[in-house]
C-alpha cells in the first residue's frame, strides 16, 4: 500500500513547476474555518495543526500534518466554506494547487474517473460535516443532494449506460458494418469501400457513431470493436469480390483509433485477419487520424511502417481539421490524404475552403500521395474536384453507406455516373 506521504512526494516530483511555493511562519493561519478558499496546499516542510470550532462553541484540535501532506483539498472540488482552521506550528513551506489546476486536469481526464472522484470527495466532505453538526440525517441529505445535482448536470450516467450496452450489443449482433463506395473520379468506377460502424439499438433506434465511438474509446471497448470490424470488413470484401465476379480488386478502408495502436497485439491481429480472410494486403487501407500521429508518434511510426512494408495503404482521415503538420507527412509512411467533408461542402460558397482543397490536392500530388475527397453531395462538387486533379471521392451524390447485400447489388448494377 502506498502511504499518503509517498503519494504526495510523487505529486511534488511530477508537478512542482506548476505550483507556487509559499512560506508561513509559526502562528500564521494558512486557512480559516468558514472562509471560502480557492487553493489546496502540499506541505513541503514544517508542521500544521487542524482546529475545528463546533456549533456549541467548543474548539477541537483534530490533529497535525507534516511534510508530504495535502491540506485544504476540499476547496478544489466545491464552493463550500472551509471545514477547519489550519495553523502553522512550525515554519512551513507549502506548494499551492489552485482550483484552476485541478479543473484543467479533470477536464482532460476520463469522465468516469472524473465523476468517481467528485462523488468520493463529496462523501468525504459529508464525513467531516458529521463531526461538526449533531443532525446526521441532515448531513447525509446534503451529500446525496450534491451528488445527484452533479450527476444531473453531466452526461456521465448516459455515457456509462452506453458503454455497458455496447458490450452486449456487439455480442447480440446489434452492431453492423455499412459500406460507402469510394469512386474513382477519373474513370467513374468503384475504387473501393469504407467500412463504417453502425449501432441499431432495439429501443432507441440508430445511435450515431459520433456518440458511441468516443465513449468506447474512453473505456477501452474500442479494441474489441475494431478487431471485430476489421475481420468482418475483410470477410465482406472477399464476399463482394467473389459474389460479383469482379476482376477489379476493390480496396477496403477501416478506421482505427489511437487506443488500437496502443495494443501490443495490433499488428499480430491485423496480419492474422488478412491471412484468415485470404484478402490481399494491397486491398487494405488503414484509416487513422492526425491526432494518433501526434499523441503516439514513435509507436505509430513503427507499426505503420510494418503495415506499409506488408503492402497495406495508410490514409489520414479528415485531413485539414487537425494539426496538419507537414513534418509528419514526411516522417510517417502515409500514402493517402482524405479531405474533410466540411471543406468539400463549403468550397462553392467559401473561397478559403476552395483554396484549402486545392492546396491539399497539390500537396498530395507533390508527395506522391493519393487523394480522397469526402462528403461529395452534388455533381458540381465532383466536377470541380476532378478538374483540380482529385483522384477519388465518396459521398451521398454517389451512394450512402449501405449493407453488404446492397453493396453487392450496387457493384453488379453499377452505372458510370459520367463525371
Amino acid at each position: 500500500m502506498v502511504s499518503s506521504e509517498n503519494f504526495s512526494k510523487d505529486i511534488l516530483m511530477i508537478d512542482t513547476n506548476e505550483k507556487s511555493l509559499r512560506t508561513f511562519d509559526v502562528g500564521d493561519m494558512i486557512m480559516r474555518q468558514g472562509e471560502f478558499g480557492e487553493s489546496a496546499y502540499i506541505i513541503e516542510s514544517g508542521k500544521v495543526e487542524i482546529i475545528i470550532e463546533q456549533p456549541n462553541g467548543d474548539v477541537l484540535n483534530v490533529g497535525t500534518r507534516g511534510s508530504g501532506s495535502m491540506i485544504g483539498e476540499m476547496s478544489l472540488i466545491d464552493n463550500a466554506p472551509r471545514t477547519a482552521t489550519i495553523k502553522a506550528i512550525e515554519t512551513c513551506k507549502v506548494l499551492e494547487i489552485t482550483k484552476q489546476d485541478l479543473t484543467r486536469r479533470l477536464d482532460n481526464s476520463d469522465p468516469v474517473l472524473r465523476t468517481a472522484m467528485q462523488v468520493i470527495l463529496t462523501r468525504y466532505r459529508d464525513t467531516l460535516m458529521r463531526a461538526n453538526i449533531s443532525d446526521n440525517n441532515k448531513s447525509g441529505d446534503i451529500a446525496e443532494t450534491t451528488e445527484h445535482a452533479y450527476l444531473e448536470q453531466t452526461d456521465i450516467m448516459e455515457r456509462v449506460r452506453i458503454a455497458n450496452e455496447f458490450k452486449e450489443a456487439l455480442s447480440a449482433n446489434e452492431i453492423k458494418l455499412h459500406y460507402q463506395p469510394i469512386i474513382n473520379l477519373q474513370t467513374g468506377e468503384i475504387f473501393g469501400f469504407e467500412a463504417l460502424m453502425r449501432w441499431f439499438h432495439p429501443e432507441q433506434g440508430f445511435i450515431s457513431p459520433g456518440v458511441f465511438i468516443p465513449i468506447i474509446e474512453d473505456n477501452g471497448e474500442i479494441l474489441q470493436a475494431s478487431q471485430w470490424a476489421f475481420k468482418e470488413s475483410c470477410s465482406a470484401l472477399k464476399r463482394i469480390q467473389t459474389t460479383t465476379n469482379s476482376s477489379h480488386n476493390f480496396h477496403m478502408s477501416v478506421n482505427f483509433s489511437s487506443e488500437d495502436f496502443s495494443s501490443n497485439d495490433f499488428l499480430k491481429n491485423i496480419n492474422n485477419t488478412i491471412s484468415e480472410t485470404n484478402v490481399k494486403p494491397q486491398q487494405i487501407h488503414l484509416e487513422i487520424t492526425e491526432r494518433l500521429l501526434m499523441t503516439q508518434p514513435e509507436k505509430a511510426k513503427e507499426t505503420l511502417s510494418q503495415c506499409r512494408e506488408a503492402g497495406m495503404g495508410i490514409s489520414i482521415d479528415d485531413f485539414g481539421t487537425g494539426y496538419s503538420s507537414l513534418s509528419y507527412l514526411h516522417s510517417f509512411p502515409v500514402n493517402t490524404l482524405k479531405i474533410d467533408q466540411s471543406f468539400v461542402r463549403d468550397m462553392h460558397q467559401n473561397k478559403s475552403s476552395l483554396e484549402l482543397v486545392r492546396s491539399i490536392i497539390f500537396l498530395g500530388k507533390n508527395m506522391n500521395m493519393s487523394i480522397i475527397a469526402e462528403g461529395v453531395e452534388h455533381r458540381e462538387e465532383a466536377l470541380l474536384l476532378k478538374e483540380m486533379g482529385c483522384e477519388n471521392c465518396q459521398g451521398f451524390y454517389f451512394a450512402k453507406p449501405m449493407s453488404e447485400e446492397d453493396a453487392i447489388d450496387l457493384v453488379k448494377n453499377w452505372k458510370n455516373p459520367g463525371i
